[in-house]
């Protein structure tokens, strides 16, 4: 699935040069679930980018599926991020002029999907997260959990191999937090994705089967026996 190889991240902040990411060697297996922490900082954001393509880096290869997400052209990059890979972020990032199916359908109109299966896929994206009843509601009729629901619904409703999420439980509370992740693990076992998270949440971090712990731009990884 991935294999990054001694992928550098340089910024230019005034004088200074920050290293976000500093030869980052790192395999990630098709299924796999791989949990990133670190401090505030110290690359976990960028790292999650690389992996989306999102980002360049400066050096080094991102290698999905046999390809170098480095080396594509913005088109074929951007066509790889809206068939292959589904985002989740701390902020729902939702339209809040759209209802929860519209959002959903947002996900779709990238791949030319006709209006009618776009709406069929996204009601039964929704119905999978349990917001079947809420396909009209727009995103200020909706708690923060939901909002959550919706933004995974719409990740997953293009079928993608990769789920990239970034503090996805950062703006809920303990309770919508324990909702959010059980939707997340069930989604990741019965679709068979890649499932790769950065949180702070150490509750959420050990029950993951490997943690990479990124400080300083450089990563270690282990197996975690108790998840």
């Amino acid at each position: 699935m991935y294999e990054l190889r001694n992928v550098t991240k340089r910024y230019t902040r005034g004088k200074e040069t920050i290293h976000a990411l500093d030869g980052v060697d790192l395999t990630i297996a098709d299924g796999d679930r791989l949990v990133i922490q670190g401090p505030t900082g110290g690359g976990k954001s960028t790292l999650l980018q690389m992996l989306g393509g999102l980002d360049r880096p400066s050096s080094g290869e991102v290698v999905l599926d046999g390809t170098d997400l480095a080396k594509l052209p913005e088109a074929r990059l951007t066509r790889v991020r809206s068939e292959s890979i589904g985002f989740v972020f701390q902020a729902f990032n939702l339209i809040p002029t759209l209802t929860a199916q519209e959002n959903v359908e947002t996900a779709l109109v990238p791949l030319g999907i006709k209006p009618k299966e776009r709406r069929e896929r996204a009601a039964e994206a929704l119905n999978s997260v349990g917001l079947g009843e809420r396909l009209a509601h727009l995103p200020s009729e909706m708690s923060g959990g939901q909002q959550q629901r919706v933004a995974i619904a719409r990740a997953l409703v293009k079928q993608p191999k990769v789920l990239l999420a970034d503090e996805p439980t950062g703006n809920l509370d303990e309770s919508m937090r324990d909702e959010i992740m059980d939707v997340l693990e069930r989604m990741w076992k019965e679709l068979g994705l890649t499932f790769i998270m950065v949180t702070h949440d150490s509750a959420i971090a050990k029950k993951a089967p490997r943690i990479a712990t990124i400080r300083k731009g450089r990563i270690s990884v282990k197996e975690n026996a108790g998840a």
